[in-house]
């Protein structure tokens, strides 16, 4: 940031460095604090050697479990050094096959990564929101900004399954709905990503918010297509159509970027005959309402029977089993 040049860059990029400093110093800070604690009750423990007071040994039992939580708290962000780990991201989920059934699984996620979202204070845009025809919807897009965003909900990125009792079936039947999450970090520096405009099909037409009422009267939503790897990116957040492209070419960009690294890193584990695990479109959880409750991730075989509390954004154990288990 004491570089001569350093505000004169793009704004995304100064913002980038300036929140990558804010983070690493919120995080310093927090160990410095851990460690004054530790010092502290060291010098308590030389007292009670002399003393032998009880109400200093309670204390101090107190301030252990206390600061072994701050520890394992902070262990978790020693998970997160991979590239791209402290990037916002993007965050598609698409309902499956099974009309209605589906869209209210896709809204039912939507809701409850909302609520995680909140609860760790994320900031979230909107980018884009298809209604389902009869109820819940069809696929919505949102950019998520925060510390480590895409490290922690890289682990979402998959295909996740739904058993319950459908409300909409009306001899109350149990169905098995699916839901597809796609995580992808957003990409500020600039890459080596050339992308042809004969590459691209751009397509425009009227926003919709959620419960599908009509945002802009305008077609200002865009839809852009690369054609030679089939990669759909849609927005329709802002006002007008040329902001809409701008920022769909933004998250191609980034989804492109994320593709050429996946195809080196195939193409080398090929070289060195390496077997990979297929994760694009893979189940990664379940979660069961009927006849039993459970939500059990198929990766790391976490198990919890509070189906409601995970659907209620309560997903923190989950994404560290998976940070752990990734390492």
């Amino acid at each position: 940031m004491s570089a001569p040049d350093f505000w004169n860059q793009k704004r995304e990029n100064t913002e980038a460095v300036t929140s990558k400093i804010s983070t690493l110093k919120n995080q310093v800070n927090k160990i410095k604090k851990i460690r004054e604690q530790v010092h502290s009750n060291i010098e308590f423990l030389e007292l009670l050697e002399t003393e032998k007071d009880m109400t200093i040994f309670s204390s101090l039992e107190k301030e252990y479990e206390e600061i072994k939580k701050q520890v394992e708290k902070e262990s978790i962000a020693l998970l997160l050094g991979k590239e791209y780990d402290q990037n916002d991201c993007i965050l598609e989920i698409h309902a499956g096959a099974g009309g209605t059934e589906a869209c209210d699984w896709a809204e039912m996620l939507y809701r409850m990564y909302l609520r995680y979202l909140e609860k760790t204070r994320r900031k979230v845009t909107l980018l884009d929101y298809q209604a389902g025809e009869e109820a819940g919807i069809k696929s919505v897009t949102i950019k998520v900004e925060g510390n480590y965003a895409y490290g922690y909900l890289k682990s979402e990125k998959g295909v996740h399954r739904l058993v319950r009792l459908s409300p909409f079936d009306s001899s109350n039947r149990r169905h098995t709905s699916f839901a597809s999450v796609d995580v992808t970090p957003e990409i500020l520096e600039d890459v080596s990503i050339h992308i042809d405009e004969k590459d691209l099909k751009i397509d425009v037409y009227r926003s919709q918010g959620a419960g599908g009422q009509g945002v802009n009267t305008t077609d200002s939503a865009v839809r852009i297509t690369h054609l030679p790897t089939k990669t759909v990116v849609t927005c329709q957040n802002e006002r007008s159509q040329i902001q809409n492209k701008e920022q769909a070419l933004k998250v191609l960009k980034s989804k492109l970027y994320v593709l050429e690294q996946q195809k080196r890193e195939q193409e080398l584990a090929s070289l060195k005959g390496e077997q990979q695990n297929i994760e694009f479109g893979s189940q990664i959880r379940s979660y069961v309402m009927h006849p039993y409750s459970m939500v059990k991730d198929h990766r790391t075989n976490y198990e919890t029977s509070n189906v409601s509390a995970v659907l209620d954004g309560e997903l923190d154990k989950i994404i560290e089993s998976y940070l752990k288990g990734v390492e």
